[in-house]
């Protein structure tokens, strides 16, 4: 049974909030931001990634790829394994990456979505060659990325920094294997590991002292290839670990006196108001941390180092944004009534604990907006009818009545 029904038909509060408010009530129980979804899709994908490499690692443990046995071993257990080592570079791409998802990295997050729908779709072109487990294990992780694709919106130098070196090991791993497989349509030929580690790293770097030159056309395009890998890679990878850094000192230098505050045991304060900015310019008089969220097309008095977070005050997601389940207190001083009453019901939802102030204009929605329970219900308005009703009859202004108009406490 609704507990408010005058206030739930004054704001339109129907069936789909109440599932919202449920929803909220079990994310605060249960912790879920903590942890989810990036940490259960992280530990998946590592598992994945870890079907992907076991059949080459298992066939790879007796072999002694840089020894001067390995003449001796037979040739087609070492050709067994360099032809699983491009399933083995997808499973150790996705365990590195499976890293970039734990920090929320979406770089990350748009890595293994790609990487898993390419896999997928080889899987199922050539079919045989992929077990039906992975393939189902492959839908099911897929679908699972594409449904929490809200929870990764982070830039992640370290996700870059992880996605170039992986990427340049994946491309070593590749030319070694090539090199090795087409080894005898070289002049020399490539006969063990050692040298087609040297002639990989030798042709990556394009430095190319001509000691070990392709003899047919194939082992030419085999060249070709990493070359072109090798070029792009590097430049994505470049691209990867600098764009983020120079996005960053660029916003620092267009606007030096911004940075980004920690999010903790500050003031939220909600709307784009005089009332807002005065109470903002208090506070920040008095040392205090204040994040202010605004509407969109908010107006042009920001002020210098100005912690915004624009958006709706109302959805959840942006009040997680601007850190309100972490503040002293969350300020709705917008110039709806209604408005800040949805503020103050999103925050039951997200934090009961934190301390609400709601302002209310009109008189006539005082007892409404009482219903939500807001901790400090604030009535300038009302005060300023007051003030001017005992000046004009002469009556002496007492303080403490001053203040019951001002200002209503929940009890």
């Amino acid at each position: 049974m609704n507990r408010y029904p005058d206030l739930a038909r004054l704001l339109g509060v129907g069936f789909r909030q109440r599932l919202r408010r449920i929803y909220g009530g079990l994310r605060r129980d249960l912790y879920l931001d903590a942890w989810f979804p990036h940490i259960p899709l992280a530990v998946a994908i590592a598992l994945f990634g870890l079907l992907k490499i076991s059949p080459a690692l298992s066939r790879a443990l007796g072999l002694h790829l840089f020894s001067a046995a390995l003449t001796a071993q037979s040739a087609a257990q070492v050709h067994s394994v360099l032809n699983r080592a491009g399933s083995a570079a997808i499973g150790i791409f996705l365990i590195v990456m499976a890293i970039g998802l734990l920090l929320r990295s979406k770089l990350a997050w748009v890595i293994v979505l790609v990487t898993l729908a390419v896999h997928l779709l080889f899987g199922l072109i050539t079919r045989g060659h992929v077990p039906e487990t992975l393939l189902i294990c492959n839908a099911f992780l897929l679908a699972a990325m594409l449904a929490s694709y809200r929870g990764f919106r982070r830039s992640s130098v370290a996700t870059g920094t992880l996605f170039a070196i992986t990427s340049i090991i994946l491309l070593l791993v590749y030319a070694v294997s090539g090199s090795y497989e087409l080894g005898a349509e070289f002049k020399p030929p490539i006969t063990d590991i050692a040298t087609a580690f040297y002639f990989s790293v030798e042709t990556m770097s394009t430095v190319g002292y001509g000691d070990i030159t392709p003899a047919t056309i194939e082992a030419r395009l085999f060249v070709i290839s990493i070359i072109v890998l090798g070029v792009s890679i590097f430049a994505a990878s470049l691209s990867a670990i600098l764009v983020p850094v120079i996005n960053r000192r660029i916003t620092n230098l267009l606007k030096p006196g911004e940075k980004k505050m920690d999010r903790t045991d500050h003031y939220v304060i909600v709307g784009d108001t005089p009332l807002s900015h005065n109470t903002y310019k208090a506070l920040l008089a008095r040392h205090q941390d204040i994040t202010m969220i605004f509407p969109r097309g908010f107006g042009d008095d920001r002020q210098a180092g100005m912690d915004i977070v624009v958006g709706d005050p109302s959805n959840l997601e942006i009040l997680r944004e601007a850190g309100a389940d972490r503040a002293r207190a969350v300020l709705a001083l917008r110039e709806d009534d209604s408005e800040n009453a949805f503020v103050v019901l999103a925050m039951r939802e997200l934090n009961e604990k934190v301390k609400t102030v709601a302002v209310v204009h009109n008189s006539r929605n005082l007892a409404s907006v009482k219903r939500v329970h807001p901790d400090l219900i604030i009535s300038p308005q009302i005060l300023g009818g007051e003030l001017l009703a005992m000046a004009l009859s002469g009556e002496d202004m007492n303080t403490q009545n001053l203040l019951d108009q001002l200002l209503v406490y929940h009890t």
